[in-house]
């Protein structure tokens, strides 16, 4: 950090501006995420995701928690009364929005490496930009994940898929 401050003060921009718009442009769902995680973990769960979304014409901040055994409404309320007087404190947003602490959800979709490695062998669907033989979504079997590449077990076809193909990971509930 010493010698961005001292490169920038010799190009005559204000280290103090930088550091300054370096803060505004963090995401929202960071800025949350590193405030927002200590206190979920006090409440017995973990952090799955921090969400910052607009539907219709409203916008909405949830995060979604879980915990072995699952979540449960009070671990919602909870999480919810313990975050929410520290948003108002901190003001990460500028404009109106709603607050949510959500569960996973058994669907849950995949991000991080180490969702994937958390859930490998567990049944996922893939969902894709581009159809593929004609299907947009594939079901299968995680068998792996490697520098963002998904190989799925379809039926008795083992398939790879490149992260850029990749929209949706999540997990898939059989019945």
């Amino acid at each position: 950090m010493q010698l961005l401050v001292l490169t920038l003060a010799k190009r005559g921009v204000s280290p103090l501006s930088f550091v300054l718009k370096e803060e505004i442009f963090l995401k929202v769902t960071e800025l949350v995420s590193q405030f927002a995680q200590p206190i979920v973990e006090a409440n017995g769960c973990s952090l799955w995701d921090v969400e910052y979304v607009r539907e219709g014409s409203e916008r909405y901040l949830r995060l979604f928690i879980d915990k072995e055994g699952g979540v449960d409404i009070t671990d919602c309320e909870a999480i919810h009364r313990a975050v929410d007087p520290i948003l108002d404190e901190k003001d990460p947003i500028a404009e109106s929005y709603h607050f949510e602490v959500c569960s996973a959800g058994l669907e849950r979709p995949l991000k991080r490496p180490s969702d994937f490695a958390r859930f490998m062998n567990s049944p996922i669907l893939v969902r894709l930009y581009r159809p593929r033989n004609g299907l947009k979504e594939i079901s299968g079997i995680l068998r792996d994940y490697q520098d963002g590449k998904i190989t799925l077990e379809a039926g008795k076809e083992t398939i790879v898929f490149e992260k850029s193909e990749v929209a949706l990971a999540r997990l898939r509930v059989e019945f």
